[in-house]
């Protein structure tokens, strides 16, 4: 099974709520590059269909890390399979469409080469997670939670004024749990390739 459609699955099984057949469709439209986009320019996923690939690796991620025991009963952590799902494989669409494939000179062997590379274009700079927010809602409507999660995904990388993300964690523990997911498949599960 291949990326594609191994993301479609874990959808499919999970996700059901209004809207969510439309936002797939538009993910698998013309209209989206959703699962041929990197996921970054440089780091991890930095190529063809590594946005999707690290989308699923931040689901497989939350999900065990919302399977153990001290997070449910100790920190009170419990939701459901949709959310989950919703949460974590649609956290960074605000990468569609965003990286354009370009090419840049190189010096290798001491000889200059063309090598591919992937340019950031975002015609419509929203933020990050509040981007992906604002492209899921018209779509699907989401629990205050669940657009928390999003949102604040980044955790204390982002721009955000610390108390904010602080907040946010404290108040709205998906946020927390996104967080940690998206860091743990960056840093220990996506891939990189050099350029």
């Amino acid at each position: 099974m291949n990326v594609k459609e191994q993301f479609i699955e874990i959808y499919n099984q999970n996700i059901h709520r209004d809207g969510a057949k439309e936002f797939l469709n538009y993910l698998c439209s013309s209209k989206s590059d959703f699962f041929s986009a990197p996921c970054s320019t440089r780091f991890h996923g930095n190529y063809s269909g590594g946005l999707a690939e690290h989308s699923i690796h931040v689901y497989e991620c939350l999900k065990d890390y919302l399977s153990r025991n001290r997070v449910k009963d100790v920190y009170g952590m419990k939701y459901s399979d949709e959310t989950i799902a919703l949460v974590a494989l649609l956290h960074d669409v605000c990468k569609i469409n965003v990286y354009k494939e370009s090419t840049r000179n190189k010096k290798i062997n001491g000889e200059w080469v063309q090598v591919p590379y992937y340019e950031f274009d975002d015609k419509m700079p929203y933020g990050h997670g509040e981007k992906s927010v604002y492209m899921i809602t018209p779509f699907m409507k989401l629990s205050r939670e669940e657009a928390f999660a999003i949102r604040y995904h980044m955790g204390f990388s982002n721009d955000d004024p610390k108390n904010n993300v602080g907040y946010t964690f404290e108040h709205f523990p998906l946020a927390f749990a996104l967080s940690t997911a998206d860091m743990e498949a960056t840093y220990f599960l996506d891939k990189t390739i050099e350029s």
